[in-house]
């Protein structure tokens, strides 16, 4: 099934991202293919992370991967995500959503966490996470309680623009 990244500029699908995500009950071969269709999603939109919700499906659903820089993403796929402990020392670094095209802010979050839920064969997982995985995953777990990274931003929200004066 095709499905497209919400866009928090068109009022109707702004609504669907502020609403709060459900459970999986079962891991089924359609929460599988959902996981795909997220990944499939994030890379077209040169992402590093997706949450269920903003393709419009209110399941606890995320995913990360980043592949390049010198802070490599594993691919990473987790159902039911619960973070079980976060430190105390924060991170003030950039942001940015594929809900919110070109549109960036600074947010503080913790430096690392625990977290568990299901990998998407419904088998148990629990990891720890500092870094870009750990903002990866506070920032798409915030979007399945609908949470948005531009409530939380610290300062300006600001644009990139290409030498030409377009935004990217």
């Amino acid at each position: 099934m095709k499905r497209k990244i919400l866009l928090a500029e068109i009022p109707r699908e702004l609504k669907e991202l502020k609403a709060i995500s459900k459970p999986v009950a079962k891991v089924t071969k359609e929460t599988k293919q959902l996981v795909t269709d997220m990944f499939s999603e994030m890379h077209a939109g040169n992402g590093i992370g997706l949450s269920a919700p903003q393709l419009g499906v209110l399941q606890r659903i995320i995913i990360a991967e980043y592949k390049e820089g010198k802070s490599p993403v594993p691919k990473t796929a987790i159902i039911n995500p619960e973070i079980t402990w976060v430190s105390k020392k924060q991170v003030l670094d950039e942001e940015g959503c594929l809900s919110f095209p070109n549109l960036y802010g600074m947010v503080k979050r913790p430096e690392k966490i625990k977290y568990r839920g299901l990998d998407e064969n419904g088998k148990q997982v629990e990891g720890k996470a500092t870094g870009l995985l750990a903002r990866i995953i506070q920032h798409e777990y915030d979007h399945l309680d609908g949470i948005l990274f531009i409530e939380k931003v610290e300062g300006d929200l600001y644009t990139y623009e290409k030498e030409d004066g377009a935004t990217l």
